[in-house]
């Protein structure tokens, strides 16, 4: 009997453990950190290249802030859920390349938790736009991936 009571609470102590760290993986103040080698523009604000954490600040994902890890730069934006495409194992911050333009567009977390999309700025459309009407090939949006920590 001894042997039982032992090993169902070994048993809920292991599954405590397993939950408090998925709940810490999902809590607002867990960031996300990548060094970032070029300029580029979040809602029309550009940041330059840099350490930067990316982080919930609400209970709920749909708001993300990016605060530089050396100079102070931050920005607050919204974003929607990302199911579009197979999530990655390790945190992923994804770019549209616009020539010398860089707008961050996808941010994972990694983990097999859905990823979070940036809606286009009005900039980024418009060099959209304009990329398409041109009819030089090497003029054509890139996409740009970066590992995230």
């Amino acid at each position: 009997m001894k042997k039982k009571v032992f090993s169902v609470i070994a048993t809920c102590c292991f599954l405590a453990l397993g939950a408090a760290s998925t709940a810490r993986a999902q809590m607002p103040a867990t960031a996300l950190r990548a060094m970032i080698p070029f300029d580029f523009c979040i809602r029309g604000k550009t940041l330059p290249a840099g350490d930067y954490e990316i982080k919930r600040i609400t209970d709920t994902p749909d708001v993300l802030i990016v605060s530089g890890v050396s100079n102070r730069e931050r920005e607050i934006f919204e974003t929607d859920s990302d199911g579009s495409r197979k999530t990655p194992n390790r945190g992923e911050l994804i770019f549209h390349r616009y020539g010398d333009s860089y707008f961050l567009s996808e941010v994972f977390a990694g983990g097999g938790q859905t990823g979070r999309e940036l809606l286009e700025s009005r900039q980024e459309r418009s060099l959209k736009r304009e990329m398409a009407a041109s009819n030089d090939v090497r003029k054509r949006p890139e996409t740009v991936a970066l590992a995230a920590y």
